[in-house]
C-alpha cells in the first residue's frame, strides 16, 4: 500500500498550515502573558519559572524580553524588574546556600 502525500500547493495543506500557525502563535503569546504574571505574582526566578512552565530558561528570557514587550509592554517592564532584582541578589543566595552546606557538615 503506497503512502499518499498531500502536495504542498493543496488547499487542504495550506489551510492546515495556516490554522496550525495561528494556534501556535496564540499559544506562545498566551504563555508569555502567563509567564509574566507568574514572575510578578510569585517574585519567581527564571529557573523557578522555567520549571513551572516546562520550558527552558532561554524561553523564559525570550518570552519576557521580546514577546511580552510586544504584547503587553507594561507587564513586560514589571516582570523584567523582578528578574533584574533576582539577578542582582543571586550571588547572595548562592553564598547563603554554601554557608548552610558547611554549617551542616560533620567536622
Amino acid at each position: 500500500m503506497a503512502i499518499k502525500r498531500i502536495p504542498l500547493s493543496s488547499p487542504a495543506y495550506i489551510v492546515k498550515t495556516v490554522i496550525s500557525g495561528a494556534l501556535l502563535k496564540d499559544y506562545i503569546e498566551e504563555r508569555a502573558m502567563e509567564i509574566g504574571e507568574y514572575i510578578i505574582d510569585k517574585k519567581a526566578t527564571v529557573r523557578q519559572t522555567a520549571k513551572r512552565f516546562g520550558v527552558s530558561k532561554s524561553t523564559v528570557h525570550k518570552d519576557v524580553t521580546e514577546r511580552l514587550s510586544q504584547i503587553n509592554p507594561s507587564l513586560a517592564t514589571e516582570a523584567r524588574k523582578i528578574l533584574d532584582l533576582n539577578k542582582s541578589e543571586r550571588h547572595i543566595r548562592g553564598g547563603l546556600a554554601t554557608r548552610e552546606k558547611y554549617l551542616h557538615m560533620d567536622h
